[in-house]
């Protein structure tokens, strides 16, 4: 994470809500050496002064603001700029910061539906920028994370936005920005899909007669040890380690015969068709 001026990378996080604070927690947890501004007027600690790693003094710093106008000094100087901010108020946001930071800061987008058009727009045809979609197991570096760049960033701004994005998880990097709405729509809100499937599998099992804490208990873990073992097993294709969960005439079978008639795909097919589209619209 050092550049050629043998400085530790200055952040400036712009937004910190559930993805933002989740990507700052995850460089929290690495080894990466930075200083990060974080700018917020709503999600801000108490204290809200600087945050330091205790047993790496020198490993990171946080301070938090909640205006421009309370760090103008550590804007200008910032080597990246990453926007965390919904994609309602980010032309607004984009307005604000334009004039306040380097023409050859890195912009990092982490928000649905904004193209780098849109941030090229904003900023200037010549700023770095890259676009990226993460989605929220990064906190715990279990994310995955899909990212392009345009033309003006480097090879050394490259290298220090996958140093920031991989150490949340996984990240692939893409040619075609079209796919990045399909991808807000697959890995970016799916974790609220597999949330709702530990809720609703709880929910039936109570119906079927488990006591509440365990039918909880049950479904979270159940889903948990299954993510472990296809993460564990991950040269074997998810229809191999279902089949090896099943046995011919068995139990698995019988619920597999009703789960697998058309219906689930279908739903979500729409499931995803619907977030892409709004991922359009932003």
């Amino acid at each position: 994470m050092n550049s050629t001026n043998n400085h530790n990378k200055r952040i400036l996080l712009v937004g910190c809500g559930k993805m933002g604070s989740a990507l700052l927690n995850g460089w929290k947890s690495s080894n990466i050496k930075f200083e990060c501004t974080v700018i917020d007027p709503q999600n801000i600690p108490e204290p809200s002064t600087i945050s330091q790693n205790s047993e790496q003094p020198h490993a990171h710093k946080v301070r938090y603001v909640k205006s421009y106008k309370e760090c103008t000094e550590y804007i200008n100087k910032a080597d990246i700029v990453l926007l965390a901010v919904k994609p309602q108020i980010m032309h607004k946001v984009c307005a604000d910061l334009s004039p306040l930071i380097s023409k050859t800061a890195l912009i990092l987008s982490i928000a649905a539906g904004q193209t780098i058009s849109n941030f090229e727009n904003s900023f200037g045809s010549n700023q770095p920028i890259v676009r990226a979609m993460p989605n929220t197991p990064a906190a715990i570096g279990k994310g995955i994370t899909v990212a392009i760049e345009n033309s003006q960033v480097t090879k050394e701004q490259k290298e220090t936005a996958t140093t920031l994005l991989s150490a949340t998880g996984s990240l692939e990097w893409i040619k075609d920005e079209n796919l990045l709405n399909a991808v807000t729509s697959l890995s970016g809100s799916g974790p609220a899909y597999i949330f709702y499937l530990i809720e609703t599998l709880a929910i039936v099992g109570k119906e079927i007669g488990i006591p509440s804490d365990l039918a909880n208990k049950l479904a979270r873990q159940t889903v948990i040890g299954s993510a472990a073992l296809a993460d564990h097993e991950n040269e074997i294709s998810a229809s191999t380690l279902r089949e090896n969960v099943t046995s011919q005439k068995g139990t698995t079978q019988a619920a597999l015969n009703i789960l697998m008639n058309g219906e689930l795909k279908n739903i979500l097919k729409r499931t995803l068709e619907a977030a892409k589209k709004r991922s359009e619209e932003l």
